[in-house]
């Protein structure tokens, strides 16, 4: 048992008030060095002992959970208790006054240990204790809430310092030692997420990217990598939801490529393409005469990616007739051609992507609720640029090589000019970014291309430019082929007025409305269905 200094109470003339500043100005300093709760409670323990007299001091804390047995706190920090009374002193929850203290979250207080039936002397004999009466402590100690520990000491009832005047600081102290615990979960769960983070990203640096010709480092990126592989050896059907630009084809060729239908087909197919006549010969294929012009019969997608992956891009778009088709088609594994009465039976895994909202679309009665759910199995959200701008400048050399090896260039970013596109936001993602990138090696007037060279390239530079004098002739307007750049803006950019006012002044011509308001007939379709117009 280490040695202990003379009891305060035999000192005459004791400041109590004193030994209390003293024992906490010495507590905090040592939180101040070191944030390890086991140093700093131990010298707790010991700093209660010898200025209070708050002898045998234990901190009695939870014991990992073992499922289907009994709750157990330990003693895992004392002072004045051997090795061998510490071992000793574990406490199931309700058991003696520690574990009472345990299930109830109160306090408790034994005047006197000899008259207390529900007091164990488990950790110290009577024996080993003062010959006088003998009380005993116990304070929880709580965590966001919950019990989690004890801290419990020893006192001689009869004493000159009055019995509240050592709850008070008890309690004090027990709060004390429930922030350090929870530090240091804190602590140990960022260590555990840094951990987990170090691991992913070595995982996708060593394996992914270079596999998947995913680049990237980014937190974001990462976790949808991570969800990609645990779900690639499944066969169930992955949902990609995201912003237009964002890789949702790299992603989809990244589940075939992960999965064990590698070596088989990859069909993909972009829903928005295809007339609304002809979806059902795409997908399913057609019979001999099932129209005119067949001549002859020929497979459709779903069938030429049998024992494969089949990769339904933007299928927000397909017609509700063709949706209630696809969905027969995934739920039994077979399919009938157009023209055709047998059922030709498939094996196809299905990779689907859309920037749209489908609960949305499916409340507005746009989309089957029926295929939603069959298609929302594993939704993977896949980052916009903006949410990974570490990985900007990766793939801004990436697509610099890329176009250099392809137009024979050698075109190179100035740091500067890699910060420059670092900063901007990309609404068109990583699409905007490749499609800048090529534009740039090809019109570059300097190998060295700087942040002041790289400003005429950026989509502000349009809306930046300065009118031209009032007396200069207005040039004729170009075509929108003819254009240069072509900014993005969001879905939202257009209100229904400005909309129906563009449809009004060129007598219902969509194209060129569209065109009238730098939008291609795509997008402007798609926002008369956002604001309801169509």
């Amino acid at each position: 048992m280490p040695p202990h200094r003379s009891d305060p109470d035999t000192q005459p003339g004791t400041d109590w008030h004193a030994q209390e500043l003293l024992l906490m100005r010495e507590v905090m300093k040592l939180v101040g060095r070191s944030l390890a709760p086991a140093f700093v409670l131990r010298e707790m323990l010991h700093l209660m002992s010898e200025l209070l007299g708050l002898n045998r001091g234990r901190m009695v804390l939870a014991d990992e959970a073992v499922p289907g047995a009994e709750r157990t706190a330990s003693v895992r920090h004392a002072y004045g208790l051997t090795a061998e009374e510490a071992a000793r002193g574990v406490f199931r929850w309700g058991e003696g006054i520690t574990g009472r203290v345990l299930a109830s979250g109160l306090p408790a207080i034994v005047q006197d240990v000899d008259a207390e039936p529900l007091f164990l002397f488990r950790t110290v004999a009577r024996a080993q204790l003062p010959p006088q009466t003998v009380a005993f402590i116990a304070l929880p100690i709580e965590v966001n809430g919950a019990t989690v520990g004890v801290l419990g000491c020893h006192r001689i009832r009869s004493r000159q310092r009055h019995l509240n005047d050592d709850l008070a600081l008890l309690r004090i102290l027990a709060t004390l030692a429930g922030q350090l615990l929870q530090l240091e979960q804190l602590v140990a769960e960022e260590r555990r997420q840094l951990a987990a983070r170090n691991e992913a990203l070595e995982h996708a640096l060593d394996v992914g990217s270079a596999r998947y010709g995913l680049i990237g480092r980014s937190p974001a990126l990462l976790q949808a990598l991570g969800e990609l592989e645990r779900v690639s050896q499944s066969q169930a059907t992955v949902l990609l939801l995201g912003e237009s630009g964002t890789g949702k084809e790299l992603f989809a060729r990244a589940v075939h490529l992960a999965s064990g239908r590698r070596d088989q087909p990859f069909i993909k197919v972009n829903c928005s393409a295809i007339p609304d006549t002809l979806f059902e010969s795409e997908l399913f294929g057609y019979e001999r005469g099932a129209f005119t012009g067949a001549s002859t019969a020929r497979a459709g997608w779903f069938e030429q990616a049998n024992s494969g992956t089949i990769f339904l891009d933007e299928i927000g778009e397909l017609p509700l007739a063709m949706q209630s088709k696809l969905l027969r088609t995934l739920q039994e594994g077979t399919l009938v051609r157009l023209g055709g009465t047998r059922e030709i039976r498939i094996d196809v895994r299905l990779v689907a992507a859309t920037n749209r909202d489908l609960a949305r679309e499916v409340q507005a009665g746009g989309f089957r609720q029926d295929l939603y759910y069959r298609l929302n199995v594993i939704p993977i959200r896949l980052p916009s640029l903006r949410e990974r701008r570490e990985d900007v400048r990766a793939l801004a050399l990436h697509f610099v090589s890329r176009a250099n090896q392809a137009h024979q260039r050698n075109v190179n970013l100035a740091p500067d000019a890699l910060a420059r596109l670092e900063a901007h936001d990309w609404p068109g993602n990583i699409r905007e970014l490749g499609n800048l990138i090529e534009r740039l090696v090809l019109l570059a007037d300097h190998t060295l291309v700087t942040a002041a060279a790289l400003e005429r390239f950026m989509p502000e530079a349009l809306k930046d430019a300065r009118p031209a004098p009032a007396s200069a002739p207005i040039p004729p307007a170009l075509p929108a082929a003819a254009g240069l750049v072509r900014d993005y803006q969001s879905a939202t950019s257009h209100d229904a007025q400005t909309l129906q006012d563009a449809l009004t002044r060129h007598q219902g011509n969509q194209s060129r409305a569209a065109q009238s308001l730098g939008l291609t007939l795509r997008q402007f379709s798609y926002r008369l269905r956002k604001a309801g117009l169509r």
